[in-house]
């Protein structure tokens, strides 16, 4: 969509508000104005009866009047002023809406907060009321009693010396009755106030900093350097786990606000960890709040308002945290960048990373990428000259990286071991239990949809055109969702004839149960979707497990993310290809970035760390990289394969998702649809535009809402946008013979269909 041009309507907004965003006032446009109006532009419009000249917003520019021409009144002119933070929203809107394929009034939706007014609520705060040689003498006596609760919340408030009272009784899981003890004994105060604070708040010490050793330092010299002379680069910090990434997020911050600048953090959601957070707290104290998705719509408006208005300098967030309106931008930091969860899983399906790079131009802001394991897309914009590349070689405390031992669960089978845990696993465990050290059990189910393998030789099904394992179907069949291949399923291994070839049924709670019967003693804790329903259940298991509650903690994905447990000393990673074999073509790359994130885990504090990957495939190339923690390998087997297959990042991928309520009329559509975008391809031999299917999505019926796929590759974007507004101007035309099939767009897709 264009944003200029000679258009003779504009669709403009009042209200820049989320729930008044979808009544806009169209209004002709003067020729005078026809050079000079953009999506965004601040206008004076004749409003109401009385043609009172108020300010709105183009939100979009077209041809086409909604009502009588005769009736409509032109926009007055433009307004002389500067660019507005509403413009830079509705410029970010159509930018989403062009790009990813959806209707304006959703894209604005997904860059504005919702606007409601946040009642004064009372906050109540903990407060150390005796001095500190008395406090540690105290906190000595709880930890002789067993008196867990109370020593750790003494040593936090020595620490500190105040605590939000939602801190204490969820993150720290000191219950209330401990609490109303040590008040009535005069070791701590609770006070209770009206505030609109941030709805995180921690001691208002700040200016506490760490040392960066040589690396990090030479990192942040080059960043300011670049700074000074004006130069907003984008940065990849790639530092292998425990390497300090944080303390040089912090440093960049802290000169970026020195500038009268202001920052954005993105970081995934399950890594919004208490103790992440007070390290941004401690040096920065109340100019950072945080956004994430327990806050209620009203509290997050406020932060956006607080944001605006100058109190907030350092938002902390998800996502959505993106779209902060901060009137003087420096630095955006999207930590752990190569989390699927950067990805919107709603209409429009926009990547974070994506967007941010259009918000960085827009502000001119710096734009820094951070992770151990970087996303291809990243690495490949540094090896084409487009991002420039920091490393960081080594851990910051000079501890080492664990040792990694792979073991062939074919072998264990072979010998007899039909167990979950593997020998080595079992008697590291032990170990580990015997020296009160921590273990963790991570089950990597990411991915995993229904593909079947040989437990003899770790043959996995997969298609013989797309690469990809094929999915097993309940009607028998074997079935690929890239390309529709199917075939029947197999009682016999086709590689090496064993019976042994069978979907994979287990999950934590099974490990637990095992757990109990092999270590009787053992305190264990689950972490997966059931032990994490209520609000503050994530908080309440790590906190617990953090506070040696526990000797041993089993859980999936969610526990593998840049947590820092000291007493961890072992991780065991389960069923290492389960996401390996997933039908996707990033199958791979999930897996390098997992298996090397749960490693990660262990012997982060001096003592030394042992991790075990328990596969059958212990050969192929992303568990042997992760094994020894080389990136650069991993990247370079891998890339050689997309550029093969023409997948991203060398080439991109537009999936097609068509929906309706009867099965008959969605493939009907699809097929019909195909055909239009296969014949337009056709006339645009030159660029190469390859058409895919249509065919059954991986999931073909849900709600009873049947689902058809179409898939469109490309190594040039725009082709496959422009095939976008093909599709949506062909789906316009078809409205009356299919009146209920609706289309969703999602271009290089982070997860399947």
């Amino acid at each position: 969509m264009e944003t200029k041009g000679t258009f003779r309507y504009a669709n403009v907004i009042v209200d820049i508000s989320h729930e008044k965003v979808d009544r806009t006032f169209q209004y002709k446009i003067k020729d005078e104005l026809t050079d000079s109006l953009y999506v965004g532009a601040k206008v004076y419009i004749p409003f109401g009866k009385g043609n009172k000249l108020i300010t709105g917003y183009v939100m979009e520019l077209t041809n086409e009047a909604e009502f009588d021409v005769s009736r409509m009144k032109e926009i007055d002119s433009l307004v002389p002023e500067g660019v507005s933070i509403e413009s830079r929203w509705i410029r970010i809107a159509a930018m989403l809406k062009r790009n990813y394929g959806s209707t304006m009034i959703a894209a604005m939706k997904t860059v504005l907060p919702v606007k409601s007014t946040v009642k004064q609520v009372e906050k109540r705060t903990v407060h150390l009321n005796i001095d500190k040689e008395t406090a540690l003498a105290l906190c000595r006596q709880f930890e002789e009693k067993h008196q867990k609760a109370k020593a750790r919340l003494l040593a936090e408030l020595i620490d500190v010396e105040i605590l939000p009272y939602a801190i204490v009784t969820g993150k720290l899981n000191v219950s209330t009755q401990t609490i109303r003890g040590m008040v009535q004994k005069g070791i701590i105060l609770v006070e209770t106030e009206s505030t609109y604070r941030n709805p995180v708040r921690f001691s208002s010490q700040t200016g506490i900093r760490k040392v960066l050793n040589e690396e990090q330092q030479q990192i942040f010299d080059s960043f300011r350097q670049d700074y000074e002379r004006g130069e907003r680069k984008k940065y990849l910090l790639h530092g292998v786990t425990g390497s300090g990434k944080t303390e040089v997020y912090i440093e960049m911050i802290d000169y970026v606000l020195s500038q009268g600048k202001e920052a954005i953090v993105l970081i995934p959601e399950i890594a919004l960890t208490y103790q992440t957070l007070k390290r941004f707290y401690e040096r920065f104290g109340d100019v950072v709040s945080v956004m994430n998705s327990k806050l209620s719509q009203g509290e997050r408006y406020d932060q956006f308002e607080r944001a605006k208005n100058g109190e907030v300098k350092i938002m902390i967030g998800p996502r959505s945290a993106l779209f902060t309106p901060f009137p003087d931008l420096g630095i955006i930091i999207i930590d752990e960048e190569h989390e699927g969860s950067y990805k919107s899983e709603t209409m429009p399906k926009f990547h974070a990373r994506t967007v941010a790079e259009w918000i960085a131009k827009d502000t001119n802001s710096t734009l820094v990428l951070g992770s151990a394991t970087p996303s291809l897309e990243s690495f490949y914009e540094v090896e084409q000259g487009n991002m420039e590349l920091f490393r960081l070689k080594s851990r910051y405390a000079k501890s080492n990286l664990p040792d990694v031992e792979v073991v062939d669960l074919r072998q264990e089978l072979r010998e007899g071991n039909r167990s979950i845990f593997s020998r080595s696993l079992a008697e590291k465990i032990q170990e580990r239990l015997n020296r009160k050290e921590q273990i963790m059990l991570f089950l990597n189910r990411r991915g995993y949809a229904g593909f079947v393998s040989c437990r003899s030789c770790g043959f996995v099904m997969k298609c013989p055109h797309c690469d990809v394992s094929l999915t097993d179907h309940r009607n028998g069949k074997l079935i690929c969702h890239y390309c529709g291949y199917e075939r029947n399923q197999v009682n016999l291994c086709p590689e090496c004839g064993s019976k042994y070839i069978l979907g994979f049924k287990a999950g934590t709670q099974q490990i637990e149960e095992a757990l109990h019967k092999q270590f009787p003693t053992a305190k264990i804790l689950r972490m997966d979707a059931d032990t994490t329903k209520k609000k503050d259940d994530y908080e309440r298991i790590l906190s617990a497990f953090t506070n040696e509650e526990a000797d041993i903690l089993v859980g999936t994905q969610m526990i593998v993310k840049g947590h820092d447990f000291k007493k961890v000393t072992l991780m065991g990673i389960l069923a290492a290809d389960l996401s390996l074999s997933a039908n996707d073509y990033r199958a791979a790359e999930k897996t390098f970035q997992l298996l090397t994130q749960a490693a990660g885990r262990a012997g982060r504090s001096g003592l030394p760390g042992d991790v075990v990957i328990q596969t059958y495939q212990p050969d192929h190339y992303a568990i042997q990289y992760a094994k020894n923690q080389d990136y650069d390998g991993f990247y370079q087997e891998e890339i050689a394969y997309r550029k093969l297959a023409g997948y991203p990042p060398k080439a991109h991928l537009l999936a097609v998702l068509f929906q309706a309520k009867r099965e008959e009329e969605v493939k009907a559509y699809a097929e019909e649809m195909a055909m239009r975008v296969k014949k337009e391809a056709l006339s645009r031999r030159e660029q190469h535009i390859l058409v895919i299917g249509p065919a059954k999505a991986t999931i073909g019926k849900i709600n009873d809402v049947y689902r058809q796929m179409l898939y469109i590759k490309n190594e040039d974007y725009n082709q496959l946008v422009e095939m976008k507004d093909l599709i949506e101007t062909t789906a316009w035309q078809m409205q009356t013979k299919y009146s209920t099939v609706t289309t969703f767009f999602d271009f290089d897709p982070m997860s399947g269909y």
